[in-house]
């Protein structure tokens, strides 16, 4: 196609979803002259499906990115309506933070933080092709023949390639939320070696909120106490606004189990792979028919709408049916519908052809996030977004790549996760997925991570100062409280029993006491006269945690400490595994295809057994061995 250059930046960014916004703003703030485009400008950090972030798994994720000097959990901090703790009844490892947005306002802030900073251009555009020269990326074409070059690019498509919604039997061309999908960039990408393959995710029906009857529905309030998102925010007060809950029951499953086939899940129509741990109604319905009810929350999409969110009830059924299940649901036998719902298709890549900085194998310089590498879920595609906007940044200075391991992150553990074991479905973060999660709590995504922002040039020195002041101050109360004693006093054991407590037989340290898990470190006070500043919120917070789980948390650090060990013992890239004898074959070929950067990632290939490693391990102690016998042999001829 002809074309006219317009212009050149370090790096350009495609897509200005949760992903695009963070690579670009990474980018940028790194010192990257950075051009980002969407198709719509409306579609900036747009919510075309629930509106919150954060929640289980997905709480660490934005505390990460957060840490490492992103924008999401600023901006939800900003935006959101209501806030709530998750898994406050289990332990600390897992608590996961979860916020409501009013959706206009996060997409209108997030576009507005794009637009004021420095080093970056955002642009409406949609991007066809790509400049390919020697293996290498080097620009981007659009539909209108504007081309740019570039030092690096990132893909953060989300569900707009190729992007097909469905809705029964029903289905067009379209991007999320009705936008214009990007068909011909597809296309390109195959056309320069790419392999791409359809996923597909779903959003529920939109109803009027004054169509509901709340009476029929439990209400679900926010914490009275709100916990910020971001380390930039000791305290939030603000009006929260309720959701509701309410569930199906036997009548809604009737109505969707007889019209199985007109759904696009079940008719054929839809070829793409879902989400297992989201799945449509009709999903659920038939694969758990034993139960008898579905949970459903109905969710404000903002303070400016009427319209609210019928949280876990995403579909492929036709209008009319579902009008009729939704009505069978206590609280909605009146509702209208504004938006209906529908199921989206869409392609990706297979994430096992991404190095483990986000970097394409096949095309040099290009960097790939979000939804396009397989991943469900803002929160996920942010986070990408953040890594792989750093890791381009790192390339156009030809600087090492920043690669997080599982033993430092969530944001490691997902990445790890996509380019390692790859995924058959839309991919989604889980507390349990981390091996090292009783040290990657969201409580402390500051203390793992902020050095490491700011050594890369994201972390503001502002940012830097207050976290130093706050990790100094909680290091400084945990070293005192231990040398608190406090003897059993009447007094004291009195007080104690009022807690629940039992009482002091001899001395004990404000440390030890504050171990008991009946004890906080504000009910420590009546016991603490030496006790002078209060400490913020984040060193509380440290302070309890780390006195608490310290055992635990020793034990969790030396299998951390082993966990280094393999992925320390670096390996070669571009070795050729077939020179290794007693190594199965198809080891051998899994080795040869993705050539691991170490040890560790090698034995989490899938088709890569212990044995496999142990051979591995013993090829290249004797190669270590051999060097080393050559080198005191050549040594002694010195002399």
């Amino acid at each position: 196609m002809n074309y006219y250059m317009m212009g050149e930046y370090d790096v350009i960014v495609i897509g200005a979803g949760h992903a695009g916004c963070e690579a670009a703003l990474a980018s940028a703030r790194m010192g990257k002259k950075t051009l980002v485009f969407s198709i719509n400008l409306e579609a900036v950090a747009m919510m075309p499906c629930n509106p919150s972030i954060g929640g289980t798994g997905k709480g660490h994720l934005v505390r990460e990115i957060d840490a490492l000097g992103g924008e999401m959990g600023l901006n939800i901090d900003k935006t959101f309506i209501q806030s709530k703790m998750l898994n406050t009844a289990k332990g600390p490892a897992v608590h996961s933070l979860r916020a409501q947005a009013d959706k206009h306002q996060y997409h209108e802030e997030m576009k507005k933080t794009m637009e004021r900073q420095k080093n970056l251009d955002l642009k409406q555009g949609e991007v066809v092709d790509l400049f390919v020269e020697d293996g290498k990326v080097c620009g981007v074409i659009l539909r209108t023949g504007a081309a740019y070059r570039a030092k690096a690019v990132v893909l953060a498509t989300g569900t707009f390639l190729r992007g097909k919604i469905f809705i029964g039997e029903w289905s067009f061309s379209s991007g999320p939320n009705g936008l214009a999908p990007s068909m011909e960039l597809a296309d390109n990408l195959r056309k320069h070696g790419m392999e791409l393959r359809r996923f597909k995710t779903g959003t529920p029906a939109r109803a009027l909120a004054d169509s509901l009857d709340y009476a029929k529905m439990q209400e679900q309030h926010g914490d009275e106490k709100i916990v910020p998102f971001s380390f930039m925010n000791d305290e939030l007060d603000k009006e929260q606004i309720s959701c509701w809950l309410t569930y199906t029951n036997a009548e809604t499953h009737e109505i969707i189990r007889n019209n199985f086939s007109r759904s696009a899940l079940f008719g054929g129509q839809i070829e793409g792979v879902g989400p297992r741990y989201c799945p449509s109604i009709e999903d659920k319905v038939n694969r758990f028919s034993d139960k008898q009810r579905h949970q459903l929350f109905i969710e404000p999409e903002g303070l400016n709408t009427e319209e609210m969110y019928i949280q876990g009830m995403s579909s492929s059924l036709p209008e009319d049916v579902q009008e009729a299940f939704y009505k069978t649901i206590p609280g909605l036998e009146n509702l209208k519908i504004t938006r209906p719902a529908y199921a989206i298709e869409y392609d990706c890549i297979d994430p096992l052809y991404l190095k483990t900085n986000l970097e394409n194998r096949q095309i040099e310089n290009l960097f790939c996030a979000g939804q396009f590498n397989g991943s469900s879920g803002y929160e996920e595609a942010a986070a990408q977004g953040l890594m792989a906007g750093i890791n381009a940044a790192l390339r156009v200075d030809e600087k090492e790549p920043f690669v997080l391991d599982r033993s430092e992150a969530y944001i490691g553990v997902l990445i790890d996760d996509l380019v390692t074991k790859g995924t058959n479905e839309p991919y989604r973060i889980m507390t349990s997925r981390a091996e090292y999660r009783l040290v990657l709590r969201q409580d402390n995504a500051d203390l793992r991570l902020t050095e490491k922002g700011h050594r890369i040039g994201l972390v503001t020195q502002e940012r830097y100062d207050r976290f130093l002041k706050t990790k100094n101050e909680a290091a400084a109360e945990m070293e005192r409280l231990e040398h608190v004693i406090v003897t059993p006093t009447e007094e004291i054991n009195a007080y104690l029993v009022s807690l629940g407590s039992s009482p002091l037989k001899s001395g004990i340290s404000l440390s030890e006491l504050l171990k008991r898990p009946e004890i906080t470190y504000a009910l420590l006070a009546p016991l603490d006269k030496n006790r002078e500043n209060s400490l913020s919120m984040h060193s509380i917070t440290q302070v309890e945690v780390q006195v608490k789980y310290t055992g635990y948390i020793a034990k969790q650090l030396q299998q951390i400490e082993r966990f280094k060990k393999l992925e320390d013992k670096k390996l070669k890239q571009g070795f050729d595994y077939t020179k290794i004898e007693g190594m199965r074959l198809e080891a051998i070929q899994k080795l040869n295809q993705f050539q691991p950067v170490s040890v560790g990632q090698a034995s989490r290939i899938s088709g890569v057994s212990p044995a496999d490693i142990n051979v591995l391990l013993v090829y290249f102690e004797k190669m270590r061995r051999s060097k080393k016998t050559n080198a005191d042999r050549n040594l002694t001829k010195c002399f």
